[in-house]
């Protein structure tokens, strides 16, 4: 059975820090391409970042230079640090698993006050 557990949401302050979890089981971790992907109320889910199984890193234009995507390959977790929040980012994030076939978590809520 496949698990994708997203952890790390919360509310936070405009200029605030949040570090974002994804522990995977079930899949061999290291070959899937993993992702972020987040949907505000009334939106479309929109990619945030994705890393490879060898670490290469892809991002939105909106994240760049403030969010990070990285993985243990050894903990079968996939990260995503998001420093300088902006309220525009508030959204349920969505983890991500790619081979293939396709896996989502759950979704953890970001919200960011101005």
């Amino acid at each position: 059975q496949v698990q994708l557990v997203e952890s790390g949401g919360g509310l936070v302050q405009a200029g605030g820090s949040l570090r974002l979890s994804c522990a995977v089981s079930g899949i061999i971790f290291s070959v899937y391409t993993m992702g972020w992907y987040r949907q505000a109320p009334g939106k479309q889910r929109e990619l945030v970042a994705t890393i490879s199984g060898s670490g290469r890193t892809n991002y939105a234009d909106f994240v760049k230079g403030r969010f990070t995507i990285s993985r243990d390959n050894a903990k079968n977790t996939v990260y995503l640090q998001m420093n300088s929040l902006k309220p525009e980012d508030t959204a349920i994030y969505y983890c991500n698993a790619e081979f293939g076939g396709t896996y989502w978590g759950q979704g953890t809520q970001v919200t960011v006050s101005s």
